[in-house]
């Protein structure tokens, strides 16, 4: 693969219309500003990350997840496109290199468009209730992949077609989205039919070919048995979810009082070397309020992470674009950071994800769309009983039903 051919700011379904005119606005600079004032990005307000959302104490949702999501993910892109813009110079590319940042952040923004209420509780109890249910009434007439797309429902997937599926009475292409954005998004580039035991895919068999289309307009390379290489800038977008889902889980825990806060400042300047720690310690003296000590350290450990990470891709640039790097930037950090970035996720799976209140809302999550697709997918395939038509009644016109 090559830069050349992977920055690219040629529209999904306005092919047409392309033209090199110079806007005030770069075209992925579009796309992160159309994702901000869309009905889809502002849903994200209700749906949680971890926590239910309690009122009084200000945790993350996903709208707020996003959004530092795609700031973190554009300092990150913005330090690794520095460093190749220097080693690249000579090239006549080189300049479309300056839009890496804007890209990264419209990906990063998009990242979670289709995850379902209750994250990945939501995505685990729709594909257990087909895998596990039975339905063969449902089956019939699926292709397998298709079964298989729902039996790993995969929020990324869902992305995928909420940016690209032209939904009844819109336009042709969805958001109309660069190229170049749309495949930054799909971290698992390859259908249902190579799901495995983990679940995961990146489109489903109705967005296949929109996929296919983007991937070869861009040079993705598409690997033997079928499955595609990451197009490179996704590794920058799966780190800066990576950092803040971890970081900011710690701090909301934090502030819920799930964890200490002795606790959180261990587990934070365990990001910096013994002989910085002193002068950490002594920044967060000068701070009264124990919440602003941890988001100070919360914005340190992001600034170092946010370097290491930028290294990493710049150092492995070549196996990237080759499609052969292996696993994500944070599994390759510098051993102090990659070390600190387990000792916080084997926190948060003993004490966040497993709180009593937590595994609640998973409980009463299942419960509500489990009786929802039973009511829904009832409607649908019984469409003249009454109950049905009031069903069916509410759901919005721009859905085939």
């Amino acid at each position: 693969m090559d830069w050349g051919r992977l920055i690219s700011d040629k529209r999904l379904g306005l092919e047409e219309y392309h033209d090199a005119y110079r806007h005030l606005r770069s075209d992925f600079q579009r796309d992160y500003d159309r994702l901000i004032f869309s009905s889809p990005f502002r849903r994200l307000q209700n749906k949680t990350q971890v926590f239910p959302l309690p009122g009084s104490i200000f945790v993350h949702n996903r709208l707020t997840h996003s959004l530092e999501v795609s700031s973190v993910g554009r300092s990150m892109a913005n330090e690794a496109a520095l460093r190749l813009r220097e080693r690249h110079h000579g090239e006549p590319w080189v300049d479309m290199l300056q839009h890496i940042g804007d890209i990264v952040a419209a990906a990063c923004l998009s990242h979670d468009l289709g995850n379902p209420p209750f994250g990945h509780s939501g995505e685990k109890t729709i594909s257990t209730y087909f895998s596990e249910n039975g339905n063969s009434d449902l089956r019939e007439g699926l292709t397998e992949q298709q079964w298989a797309d729902f039996t790993n429902f995969e929020g990324n997937a869902n992305s995928f077609r909420i940016l690209t599926h032209q939904f009844s009475g819109r336009r042709e292409g969805g958001f109309a989205m660069t190229y170049s954005a749309l495949a930054s998004i799909v971290k698992y580039p390859y259908s249902s039919l190579f799901a495995g035991g983990k679940g995961k895919f990146g489109f489903f068999a109705s967005e296949q070919p929109i996929y296919e289309r983007v991937a070869a307009e861009l040079g993705i390379l598409r690997h033997a048995d079928g499955r595609y290489a990451r197009h490179p800038l996704c590794y920058i977008v799966e780190a800066a979810d990576d950092i803040c889902y971890e970081i900011m889980d710690i701090e909301d825990a934090h502030k819920l009082k799930i964890l200490s806060t002795e606790e959180v400042k261990e587990l934070l300047t365990g990001y910096f070397p013994e002989e910085k720690r002193g002068h950490l310690h002594e920044s967060m003296a000068r701070l009264e309020d124990p919440n602003e000590q941890i988001g100070y350290l919360r914005s340190k450990v992001i600034g170092v992470m946010v370097e290491d990470c930028a290294r990493v891709f710049v150092d492995n640039e070549d196996a990237i674009l080759r499609g052969e790097f292996q696993g994500s930037l944070v599994d390759h950090a510098s051993p102090i950071v990659a070390e600190a970035y387990s000792r916080c996720s084997a926190m948060s799976y003993e004490k966040i994800y497993r709180a009593p209140y937590v595994v609640d809302v998973e409980i009463a999550g299942n419960r509500i769309m489990t009786y929802l697709m039973e009511t829904l997918i009832e409607a649908v395939l019984h469409p003249q009983r009454n109950f049905s038509r009031l069903m069916l009644a509410k759901v919005p016109r721009q859905y085939d039903v």
